[in-house]
């Protein structure tokens, strides 16, 4: 027998054993990798540069609007709309972008790598991206609702004479390529698919002599002046109040239930609030949405419930004290009360806890797991261990 047929039962061992151990891992990290920080890595190497506090707080910066402005993260950085105008800031405060506007009920959003922010009912709307103005739209018609999709994409919802609802839809360049013109239903919300290919619309209108809500998709490539959609899902009398496609299927709030809607009309599923208040709610969770509910419209006392994207009840807590503020953003959402800011995953399991938020009044949960800590005059960025 050959030394080399000698060696080859050891050779088979090994190979086993290194096999094996391949296989024991690749099992481990499938069972065990959302507890595993992979974000605290990210953070590291996307933060290293920031001076920290002993509790994982970056050095605060002041900004101006106070803490009833409308807020938003842009990758890195602060988007902040006040009654005077809209401003870009860096992690360590300094002034990117800055835009003087008079605007009475400011609403700001984040899209792809741009930042919108408009004036519900009023007539500004302003697209900022790579630290600069992109694209602003100023006029006589009254803007309902505007945003932005995964892509940048933006949909603007306006008032136009003789209609009940009008939507333009535009593209990269900020041309308009798509426009919806209904004259017998209302429109109050509209947002572009992820993948920027189809439109819905929330209406309001008769039916039959009857009051109802309806989602209304488009194809973004249809030609012709047609205002039929090509899918519609009925709501009944239940009011959509937000529309959310940041990822499928379409997210749609209404006053009494969330809606889980497919594009082509159809329901993925319905999780009903049980005739509870809602009290708050983030829907930018990649899969999951964050409702609070309470029996009472008065009092702290209340429920979070985490509702998956089949519409069931994924998990919930009870929430005793008075919440300021709520926000999911990836795997991860963020309750601020006053003595406490408390992350969790999105199992609800709790990932860290800062006891002393020192006065912070908002919050801005990131999907790596920071999050941003804004009271009236100055934001700051929370790392946690």
């Amino acid at each position: 027998m050959s030394e080399e047929k000698k060696r080859n039962p050891v050779l088979r061992v090994l190979a086993f054993l290194v096999t094996a151990a391949l296989v024991l891992g690749a099992v481990f990290l499938v069972a065990n990798w959302q507890k595993l920080n992979f974000d605290a890595v990210k953070r590291y190497f996307a933060y290293r540069a920031l001076a920290k506090n002993e509790s994982g707080q970056a050095e605060s910066f002041s900004y101006d609007g106070g803490v009833n402005s409308a807020f938003a993260r842009l990758g890195e950085d602060l988007l902040v709309c006040s009654n005077t105008g809209v401003r870009l800031y860096s992690p360590s405060g300094t002034v990117y972008f800055e835009q003087t506007c008079p605007m009475e009920h400011p609403v700001v959003q984040a899209g792809g790598n741009a930042g919108l922010v408009y004036d519900a009912g009023g007539t500004s709307l302003f697209v900022c991206a790579g630290r600069s103005l992109a694209f602003s739209l100023t006029g006589d018609k009254t803007i309902l609702s505007a945003s932005l999709n995964a892509q940048g994409l933006l949909t603007v919802v306006t008032q136009a004479s003789g209609l009940k609802g009008s939507v333009t839809v535009y593209d990269t360049d900020y041309q308009p390529v798509l426009g919806v013109n209904l004259s017998s239903r209302f429109v109050t919300d509209a947002v572009l698919s992820p993948n920027g290919r189809t439109l819905a619309l929330a209406t309001t209108g008769l039916t039959g002599g009857v009051y109802d809500s309806q989602i209304a998709f488009y194809s973004t490539d249809r030609s012709g002046d047609s205002s039929e959609p090509d899918a519609v899902c009925p709501l009944g009398s239940v009011t959509a109040l937000k529309l959310n496609w940041n990822t499928e299927p379409l997210r749609v709030l209404g006053e009494s239930a969330l809606y889980l809607v497919n594009s082509d009309g159809s329901l993925a599923g319905e999780y009903s609030y049980g005739g509870r208040y809602l009290k708050g709610y983030s829907l930018d969770g990649d899969d999951f949405s964050a409702l609070l509910l309470g029996k009472y419209r008065a009092g702290s006392t209340a429920e979070f419930v985490l509702v998956d994207a089949a519409g069931q009840e994924h998990r919930a807590l009870t929430l005793d004290r008075q919440l300021f503020s709520l926000s999911a953003a990836g795997h991860y959402f963020s309750v601020l009360t006053a003595d406490s800011l408390t992350i969790y995953t999105q199992d609800l399991e709790v990932y860290h806890t800062l006891s002393e938020p020192q006065g912070a009044r908002r919050v801005l949960q990131k999907p790596d797991g920071s999050v941003l800590l804004i009271d009236s005059e100055t934001a700051r960025l929370y790392l946690p261990d």
